[in-house]
């Protein structure tokens, strides 16, 4: 079985179904890839802390989100819950001081199956959904680095974020292929340079770092997953590169490979 990569993906909104440049991205993506055994999905719409599981059957989606359409809430994605994986999980993350909790309730949000009905439409691959126990870089690239064996198993870990996320200056009326603000494509090339050079240290400090980041991530949920991709290719790094670019809507919707 070869080595499935990690990916860092910009996941969207509900109305991407709509969008045919990015459906078409994604699934030239998922088609250029191995197919995976399972997914493992980090996704900037559920931080929870221990660590928590979610569901190993199939369960309703979570539509966590507002003021969209009647038929955005309609949407189904019927993938195999995946309890192997979530097995595997426990016995790579648990331990004294780790606990692992399981929300045998919790269904995939939109930051899982909105790109995942892209990607693999049929819904024949397990996916597992996992919690973001904190934003913590450092601790987040050590979380992906103790997953980095699942991905030996056939595994497909994916952090699901946003490059660029500013919803206070998000303006639909300018729409989806407006020129983006100048802090939004400032950080995205930070980004882009950054990450492609493997600079840990450097997107660890993103903060400081990073130019206009804090209008880039006022709060940094949604490029908090690229830590756990990145960190499950830290200690075999392979290639890494972009897969994914350009905005939507003036937001950043570049998205990587690891390996």
């Amino acid at each position: 079985m070869s080595r499935m990569p990690a990916l860092y993906l910009s996941h969207g909104a509900p109305p991407l179904a709509d969008d045919p440049v990015w459906t078409r991205q994604l699934a030239d993506w998922a088609a250029a890839l191995p197919r995976p055994e399972a997914i493992l999905v980090v996704s900037a719409h559920w931080e929870a802390a221990p660590l928590t599981v979610g569901a190993t059957e199939r369960v309703p989606l979570v539509h966590d989100f507002w003021g969209f359409p009647e038929r955005y809430y309609r949407v189904t994605y019927d993938a195999p819950g995946a309890p192997a994986l979530a097995e595997d999980v426990r016995a790579l993350l648990g331990g004294a001081g780790r606990p692992v909790r399981h929300d045998p309730r919790r269904g995939l949000d939109h930051g899982a199956y909105v790109p995942l009905k892209e990607m693999y439409p049929q819904a024949d691959v397990p996916v597992l959904q996992i919690s973001m126990p904190t934003l913590d870089p450092v601790e987040l690239l050590d979380l992906g680095r103790r997953l980095a064996p699942l991905r030996d198993r056939g595994v497909l870990i994916v952090g699901s974020g946003f490059t660029t996320h500013n919803l206070s200056a998000f303006d639909p009326r300018k729409g989806v292929d407006a020129d983006p603000p100048s802090w939004s494509a400032e950080f995205d090339q930070w980004a882009h340079e950054t990450v492609t050079a493997r600079d840990v240290d450097a997107l660890l400090d993103f903060r400081r770092k990073a130019p206009a980041a804090r209008l880039a991530h006022p709060r940094t949920e949604h490029f908090a997953p690229l830590f756990v991709a990145l960190g499950a290719d830290v200690d075999r790094p392979g290639e890494t590169r972009a897969v994914i670019d350009g905005y939507w809507y003036g937001l950043a919707k570049r998205s990587f490979q690891f390996a």
